[in-house]
């Protein structure tokens, strides 16, 4: 508790809470909403896809996909620190945080499974299997989970 004491109290953490400019909290709360847009979006139209939606568009050309992934991962990573660092505290106390966290933690792992499934053997997957569609459907949940208490978080 002292730790997340003493992240309260650093002046980076007041200035995120208390600056008076869009620079501040503002800023780093649409760049955390801009990153987890990019990770959603890009996971939802994979796992849209793997689940039959457009089965005419071709699955080879979607693995550029996965990168966008992980580059808003590291967005949202950067961005949830310092949004963490504000209010140390109160997200340390919250059960829908440590869901949050929980939900990422899963879903991680099973983005690589999916392109390695994907991806691993063959440059453009024609058949997708009851395999793939179990984890494309348990990645789209996990997401949804995550954007429901991540959002939740704001009003607690």
């Amino acid at each position: 508790m002292e730790l997340l004491t003493a992240l309260y109290n650093s002046a980076l953490s007041t200035w995120i809470r208390e600056a008076e400019t869009v620079w501040a909290f503002p800023t780093i709360l649409t760049v955390h909403t801009f990153g987890m847009m990019l990770l959603v979006g890009c996971a939802w139209v994979m796992d849209l896809r793997l689940l039959g939606v457009g089965r005419t568009i071709p699955i080879g050309p979607m693995r550029p996909l996965f990168r966008i992934m992980w580059f808003a991962f590291w967005i949202n990573f950067a961005s949830g620190i310092l949004l963490f660092i504000a209010d140390p505290q109160r997200k340390a106390a919250s059960m829908l945080f440590w869901s949050k966290m929980a939900l990422i933690i899963i879903n991680l792992p099973l983005i690589r499974r999916l392109e390695r499934a994907l991806y691993g053997n063959t440059p453009e997957p024609t058949v997708v299997s009851g395999g793939v569609r179990r984890l494309a459907a348990a990645s789209a949940a996990l997401w949804a989970g995550t954007i429901f208490t991540g959002r939740l978080l704001g009003y607690m």
